[in-house]
């Protein structure tokens, strides 16, 4: 595949980013006004320790820290790239509860053919991009992303690739690269888990070679050394990672979080729940979290972020048929 063709697989996932600048202005004030919400509790679709799980906790620590809420409580369902919580949101009936949802989830959906979809939430908020990296065990042989994809030319599926769940942020990652070096989909050797956890676990054992997760899951243990980061996959470069973006390859490709609600929300319910989230946003603590994790904000709201998440839906499994993910 050309470096054009990379280049647009990763900008049509990528592209609702652009809209993160307009998205600012529904950002508005903050205080307690959202505290009609006596009680909130959120859900990370995955185990502890990965992206969707910070986020949550994360947004527990803002929202109490604020004083915006008083009751958060923060729940943890893993399974199939989010699509186990995403059933589980579905017989949700409080008006008070919130999933942690993001690029990973809209994958996932369409690889494992899951029954209840995006559609089936009531959006409320996009709240954060954040660079994937590509690491490998310390003790590793492969110092750069051309000495990685030497390798799997030689010894293809020898080369045992980790991250998310199948059809995720990560796998699709992991894809692109394969392609960028004109191999296809059938070099790729990925194993998938639930939890951040999990792969680290697996790089840290040497049960796999690669990993390829955001960057704030193993930023620690790369400024730790116990892993090396090999590139980033946006278009900005991590000091504190010392590795270079993946742009010499074509490759560009920014994971984005957010929030749902469940489906069938009484209108005047979704308000509170944008406007608590809107608030959440504006708080110091909320903008401590970005900063400490390494997050970029793209805030979107409501209607806003219903029209990005229609788009993203649409975008996502042309891109998935292409990399060999979906079955056309």
């Amino acid at each position: 595949m050309s470096r054009k063709h990379t280049r647009i697989a990763a900008a049509v996932i990528a592209a609702g980013l652009a809209l993160a600048g307009c998205g600012a202005g529904g950002g508005g004030g903050s205080g307690k006004a959202a505290g009609s919400v006596n009680r909130l509790e959120i859900m990370a679709p995955a185990d502890p320790g990965g992206g969707w799980d910070q986020t949550a906790r994360s947004m527990q620590a803002s929202i109490t820290g604020a004083d915006l809420v008083k009751n958060v409580q923060v729940s943890n369902v893993g399974g199939a790239g989010g699509t186990v919580g995403l059933k589980k949101l579905a017989n949700e009936r409080s008006e008070t509860f919130l999933m942690v949802t993001g690029l990973v989830m809209v994958g996932a959906v369409e690889t494992n053919g899951s029954d209840v979809r995006m559609e089936d939430t009531t959006p409320i908020a996009r709240l954060t991009a954040e660079d994937e990296v590509v690491v490998v065990p310390a003790g590793s042989p492969f110092k750069t992303v051309a000495d990685l994809l030497a390798a799997v030319k030689e010894k293809g599926t020898g080369v045992r690739f980790t991250g998310g769940s199948a059809g995720g942020t990560d796998h699709i990652l992991a894809a692109m690269l394969i392609k960028s070096a004109g191999l296809t989909p059938d070099k790729l050797n990925y194993v998938p888990y639930s939890g951040g956890g999990e792969s680290l676990a697996a790089l840290l054992g040497n049960q796999v070679d690669v990993g390829i997760s955001g960057v704030g899951e193993y930023r620690e243990q790369v400024k730790a050394g116990k892993l090396r980061a090999l590139a980033t996959s946006g278009s900005k470069v991590h000091e504190d990672l010392k590795a270079p973006t993946l742009a010499e390859q074509g490759v560009e490709l920014i994971n984005w979080r957010g929030v749902v609600a469940p489906k069938n929300l009484a209108p005047e319910a979704k308000d509170k729940l944008v406007k608590l989230v809107t608030d959440m946003r504006a708080s110091q603590q909320w903008k401590d979290e970005v900063a400490k994790k390494g997050w970029t904000d793209t805030f979107l709201s409501g209607t806003e972020f219903e029209v990005f998440l229609k788009e993203e839906i649409s975008r996502v499994q042309p891109i998935l048929t292409e990399l060999g993910l979906v079955k056309k």
